[in-house]
Formats: C-alpha cells, structure tokens, sequence
C-alpha cells in the first residue's frame, strides 16, 4: 500500500494568525507532499512497502537516506497537523499532572520546549515525549524523530512536535523563529496531545 498525504482536519485559513493560509498551504500540498512521493519511491519493490511508518522509523537504520528523510517527513507532519488546531482546548487532568510533575508546570513546559525549538541549529523539530512512563522534552535535526533507531538523545514515542524547518514559518516570520515558538502555544489541540499521552502509557 502507497502512503498517501493526509487530509488536513481543518481548512488551510483556521489557524490565522499565527500560521497564514499560503504557509499551511504551501507545507501541506507541496512539501509534505513531496516527503510522501519520495518515500512511496524510495521503498517500491523493498519489505518497507509493507510496512506502518511508525515500524518503518524504528527501524530505519535497516534503509538508505531517502528513506529516513521522507519517511521522517512524512511522520512527523502528519503528527504536526492533528496536533494543530485552534479549539481552545486544555491538556487532559492526566496529562497536566504529568506536565507538573515531570515538567515542572505549563510555563516550564513552554519555556524549555521553546528553547529546544529556537537553539535547534538549522532545520529540525523540537519534540514533547513519553519515554518510560515520564515526558521528555527533545530535539532532532532534519526529519528524524524520537522513533528512529539510529535517533541516541531524543527517544520515546512523541506526542507533540514543532516543525523549525523555515518552510513552515518563513512567509510570516521571515528569521523570527522565537515568535513562531511563541505563537504555537495558540493554536494546539490539547485533545490530541492529551489521546497521544494516553496511548503512549
């Protein structure tokens, strides 16, 4: 079965302003897209046809580079848009203690997970994880994520992240990428992140 690019669950406008419809737009239809073509390209004809994304990353040191950079890309998007919306939720009972308690609270949360995001040099993704029961705040380069077997200091199951790769905040944010950070904390769907904890248990 060919990966196929995920329907957003909202429209390209609904999470202005803090991401413009021409930046979802963009990053949807052209560059997740083509994360999705390579890899349906990369793993013709291999044993990875056959496999979920999720087991194709934690094993992704079996695979050549194309790969690992569209696999990763495609993984972490469709991750990155069900985690996005502007419902005005908050992080499940279960979830806000853990934040508490692993993390010391919501502002802390916030605080190191932006700086996690602004200090990623070049591009990357800045991760919430559950590694051993506990959350854990992280960062990859590129598209690897917390899944991959070759990924040694940012591993667990990710159940939030934030794309810094400049494609997905450069048309409103020029080099201000502190801002975009800041603004992400805005339109998160706490409902998802708070399901992803849940099932990551």
């Amino acid at each position: 079965m060919a990966f196929e690019l995920p329907k957003l669950p909202y429209e390209y406008t609904a999470l202005e302003p803090h991401i413009d419809a021409r930046t979802m737009e963009i990053h949807h239809s052209k560059h997740h897209n083509a994360y999705v073509t390579n890899l349906n390209a990369a793993i013709a004809g291999t044993d990875a046809a056959h496999l979920s994304i999720e087991d194709i990353c934690k094993n992704i040191s079996k695979y050549p580079m194309a790969v690992r950079n569209n696999g990763g890309g495609h993984f972490n998007h469709s991750l990155f848009w069900t985690i996005l919306g502007n419902n005005g939720s908050s992080p499940s009972a279960k979830l806000q203690a853990a934040i508490e308690a692993d993390l010391g609270g919501m502002d802390k949360l916030k605080e190191d997970f932006n700086k996690a995001a602004t200090t990623r040099f070049g591009s990357g993704w800045a991760w919430l994880c559950v590694e051993g029961g506990k959350l854990k705040i992280c960062s990859t380069p590129n598209q690897d994520n917390p899944l991959m077997d070759i990924v040694t200091d940012c591993n667990g199951t990710p159940i939030l992240g934030l794309d810094v790769w400049e494609h997905a905040y450069y048309l409103h944010y020029q080099n201000r990428r502190p801002d975009y950070c800041s603004a992400f904390w805005s339109i998160i769907n706490w409902d998802e992140v708070s399901r992803r904890y849940e099932a990551a248990l």
